[in-house]
C-alpha cells in the first residue's frame, strides 16, 4: 500500500520543516495552505485555502483514509490573532475541523502539535486552548493520537518581534542551560524531525503487527513533551 500524508499549518516555523521531511517519507504529500510551502516536490499535491473556515468542504474532496497519516502544525500567538476570539478560532476550531474531517474519512493516526503549558486549569487562555483542543482530539477516537508539545520555538518568525527578541536573549546565557532541562527552548527542525520519527517508528511497527507478531493496542494516546523531543534530537 502506498503511503499518504495530509498536513496543515505547513507554512508556519515547524511546518516548514515538517514538510520537507515528509516528502522523502512518504508516496504522496497533500498540503492544505493559504500559500505554497517553499519547498515543493513532485510528490506534493496542494490546495490553497485562503480561509479555513471552508476546510471541511475542501477536505470532502480530497481522497485520505486508513492510509493516510494526518499532521497539524497549525497555530498562531494571541498577538498575531488580535482577539481571544480569533486566536481560539484559528488554534481551536481550524485544527478540531481538521481533526474530525479526517477522522471522519478513517484516518487512523492524527499528529498533533500543541505546546508545553496545554492546562485547561492555567491562567493563561493560550493554555487553556491548547489543553482544550487536546482533550476534543482525543475524544475523536483516533488509533493512534500523538501530542508533541515544545517549548519556545527556537529559528526565524515572521512577524513575531517579541518571539525573535526572546530568541536574541536566550542566545546569551544558552551555554548555562542544560542540553534537556524541560523548559529549554527548542528548534523548529527538531520539533519536526521528532514528529517524522515517530511517523517512521509507527510504520515500522506496523508492518509486524500486520505480520501478527505483536498485537496492537487500539486507541492509543502518546503526549511528547518538551525534554522527550530534547533527547529524541540530540546530536
Amino acid at each position: 500500500m502506498k503511503r499518504k500524508a495530509i498536513v496543515i499549518g505547513a507554512t508556519g516555523l515547524v511546518g516548514r520543516h515538517l514538510v520537507r521531511q515528509l516528502s522523502l517519507m512518504y508516496d504522496s504529500l497533500i498540503i492544505i495552505a493559504r500559500k505554497p510551502p517553499e519547498h515543493i516536490s513532485a510528490s506534493m499535491q496542494f490546495y490553497q485555502l485562503g480561509d479555513f473556515s471552508n476546510l471541511e468542504e475542501v477536505m470532502s474532496g480530497i481522497a485520505i483514509g486508513a492510509d493516510t497519516d494526518a499532521f497539524t502544525c497549525l497555530g498562531t500567538t494571541m498577538k498575531q490573532a488580535g482577539s481571544e476570539e480569533d486566536f481560539r478560532r484559528i488554534d481551536y476550531d481550524y485544527n478540531l475541523s481538521f481533526a474530525n474531517s479526517c477522522r471522519e474519512k478513517g484516518v487512523q493516526r492524527f499528529f498533533l502539535l500543541s505546546a508545553l503549558g496545554a492546562d485547561s486549569d492555567s491562567r493563561f487562555f493560550y493554555n487553556r486552548v491548547k489543553a482544550e483542543l487536546e482533550t476534543d482530539v482525543r475524544a475523536l477516537g483516533f488509533k493512534q493520537l500523538l501530542i508533541f508539545r515544545p517549548s519556545l520555538l527556537l529559528g526565524k518568525h515572521k512577524g513575531r518581534l517579541l518571539e525573535n527578541g526572546a530568541q536574541a536573549a536566550y542566545k546569551l546565557f544558552s551555554p548555562l542551560v542544560p542540553k534537556t532541562m524541560k523548559y529549554r527552548p527548542i528548534e523548529a527542525q527538531r520539533v519536526a524531525a521528532a514528529m517524522v520519527l515517530c511517523a517512521q517508528d509507527l510504520h515500522e511497527r506496523h508492518k509486524f503487527i500486520k505480520q501478527d507478531r505483536y498485537a496492537e493496542q487500539p486507541n492509543q494516546v502518546t503526549v511528547i513533551d518538551n525534554k522527550q523531543l530534547l533527547t529524541m534530537t540530540q546530536l
